[in-house]
C-alpha cells in the first residue's frame, strides 16, 4: 500500500509517500533526498527502490525536504537537514507502530546529511550511504588532476583535437596549473566545517553502515581521496563499514542495471541487520 502523508517540519508543511506492505519487518527505510531533487528521485530511483523494498516486506518512507517538491518553506543546505530528518522519522514511526528500527538511505549530500544526523537519534539503526559529498578545494583539485587531466592526456581524441588546433593550449595549461597548485595546498578545515561534522558523526554512530561508491563519479572519488588521506576516516571506513564499488556506475546509478544492483545491496544489508 502506498499512502501520501502530510506532516510538518518546523511549522512548514511537506509531503511523504509511505510504502507499507501487508506483512512488514520491524526495520524500515527512510529515504532522504539530496540536491535539487524531490521524493521521486533522479531516474525515478527512489520510487523504484521503495516499490522493490515493499516486495521484500520492508516499509519505506520518502519525503520532500523543506523548499523542494511539495514542501513549503525555504530550501535548506544539507548541513541543516536535522529537523527535516527528525520530523520524517517521527512521522514514519507514528504511522507504523511496529517499526523499531530505521535505516537512513541517502545519495550524495543526503548521505552527508544522514551522517551528520544519525548519531543524535537512537532510533536510527543503520545507514546506506551512496557517493557521500565530502568536498573541499584541495580534494577536488587532487581528484581533477588524478582522474580528469591525466585521463585527458592519455586520450586519443584529445591529441587529435590538439593537432587540429582545436584546443586552447594556453587556457588549458593555466587551468591545469591552478588545479595542481590547489591540490598541493594544506587542507585547512575548521572544527565547525561540515567535513569535520561528518567525521564526528561517523565516529559517534555505533550502527552498521553500508557504503556504495560509483566508479565513474568525481564525487565518489573525492570521498575516497579524502578518507584515504585521513587516518581517522581510514579507521572508520576500512574497519567498521561495509563497502561496495560499482566500477562503471555514474553518480546517480542511472541505468536500470545499476539501480537494481543498488537495490540488491540495500536489501542484503537490511536483512543482515534486522
Amino acid at each position: 500500500m502506498e499512502s501520501a502523508i502530510s506532516f510538518n517540519i518546523n511549522q512548514q508543511s511537506t509531503l511523504g509517500i509511505l510504502h507499507r506492505p501487508e506483512s512488514a519487518l520491524s526495520t524500515a527505510v527512510l529515504i532522504v533526498v539530496g540536491g535539487p531533487q524531490y521524493r521521486v528521485g533522479s531516474h525515478r530511483q527512489f520510487l523504484q527502490l521503495s516499490r522493490f523494498l515493499a516486495t521484500q516486506n520492508i516499509i519505506s518512507f520518502r519525503f520532500d525536504v523543506r523548499g523542494m517538491g511539495d514542501a513549503t518553506g525555504a530550501k535548506q543546505p544539507f548541513e541543516q537537514l536535522d529537523d527535516d530528518i527528525k520530523a520524517a522519522t517521527d512521522c514514519l514511526i507514528s504511522q507504523c507502530p511496529n517499526v523499531s528500527k530505521v535505516v537512513i538511505w541517502g545519495l550524495c549530500d543526503a548521505a552527508s546529511a544522514a551522517l551528520l544526523y544519525a548519531h543524535q537519534d537512537s532510533r536510527i539503526a543503520g545507514l546506506v550511504l551512496l557517493n557521500p559529498w565530502l568536498r573541499n578545494e584541495q580534494a577536488m583539485a587532487k581528484t581533477m588532476v588524478k582522474f580528469y587531466y591525466l585521463q585527458r592526456l592519455l586520450s586519443k581524441a584529445f591529441w587529435q583535437k590538439l593537432l587540429r588546433g582545436k584546443v586552447n593550449v594556453g587556457g588549458s595549461l593555466k587551468e591545469a596549473k591552478g588545479m595542481v597548485s590547489s591540490s598541493m595546498q594544506k587542507d585547512e578545515q575548521g572544527d565547525q566545517s561540515y567535513q569535520q561534522g561528518m567525521l564526528s558523526g561517523a565516529q559517534q554512530f555505533s550502527g552498521p553502515v553500508c557504503l556504495i561508491l560509483s566508479g565513474n563519479d568525481l564525487t565518489a572519488r573525492e570521498f575516497s581521496e579524502q578518507t584515504n588521506a585521513n587516518k581517522k576516516w581510514q579507521g572508520i571506513v576500512k574497519n567498521n563499514w561495509q563497502a561496495h564499488k560499482l566500477v562503471d556506475a555514474d553518480h546517480t546509478f542511472s541505468s536500470q542495471g545499476f539501480k537494481q544492483k543498488v537495490e540488491q545491496i540495500t536489501l542484503q544489508f537490511l536483512m543482515e541487520n534486522q
